[in-house]
């Protein structure tokens, strides 16, 4: 069986991309948690990460870390995690690779805090990452989700790619109208994202930068 091991699930969004994928493929896995920014997490962590970071997937003896070589990695070894055809595959790839690398702007301003709820308007810059994604959703639903509620029809990497931006959306208020919204809601409502999220309430460490002012807990 695979390990997965993972940071907090209320601040690690690369881990919950790996982690969501998994739990709605129906792949089985191990959970292995290393509560980050603890005494002694940086040695847990290069312990069991060539890069010192999180996600890892451990399989037997073969260690796969970044979350889009974990992705990679099951896609060889578990089918339509991928969309089967090809002008749609490489369009999902190509806006996978463009979430994992771009957006800098809306990951600093918008941390991914599950558990907190507030208004934050974004910077100019900000919201033009958050238009991009809007074109990105939209286009995908246009062009490749009319067989299913994902953006390429069923559920697989590309999506899994976007589930930390509708947690990292829904903390700070970010409305989204049309195809955007309910593609957001689609995710929000996945048992997985909902497992996810009852676990990030449950957890007891709290990291004073990552938590803003004027935020309230989310009570589940």
């Amino acid at each position: 069986m695979y390990t997965l091991y993972i940071g907090n699930k209320n601040y690690s969004s690369w881990s919950l991309r790996p982690w969501v994928l998994m739990k709605a493929a129906g792949i089985a896995f191990r959970e292995e948690r290393i509560a980050l920014y603890q005494p002694g997490s940086r040695e847990r962590l290069r312990a069991i990460s060539p890069s010192g970071h999180v996600p890892v997937l451990r399989d037997g003896e073969t260690v796969v870390w970044d979350s889009l070589a974990i992705a990679e990695y099951l896609a060889e070894r578990h089918p339509r995690l991928w969309p089967g055809a090809a002008i749609a595959r490489t369009w999902a790839r190509s806006v996978s690779a463009e979430m994992h690398s771009g957006f800098p702007r809306l990951r600093e301003e918008l941390s991914m805090n599950v558990r907190l709820r507030m208004r934050k308007t974004p910077s100019p810059a900000a919201a033009a990452d958050i238009e991009r994604v809007v074109a990105l959703w939209t286009e995908g639903r246009s062009r490749f989700g009319a067989s299913g509620d994902f953006l390429c029809g069923a559920f697989g990497i590309v999506d899994a790619f976007w589930c930390p931006v509708v947690f990292r959306l829904q903390t700070y208020g970010i409305a989204l109208d049309g195809v955007a919204d309910r593609y957001q809601r689609t995710l929000l409502g996945l048992p997985a994202m909902r497992e996810w999220a009852a676990d990030a309430v449950q957890e007891s460490e709290r990291i004073a930068s990552l938590e803003p002012a004027g935020a309230q807990a989310q009570q589940q």
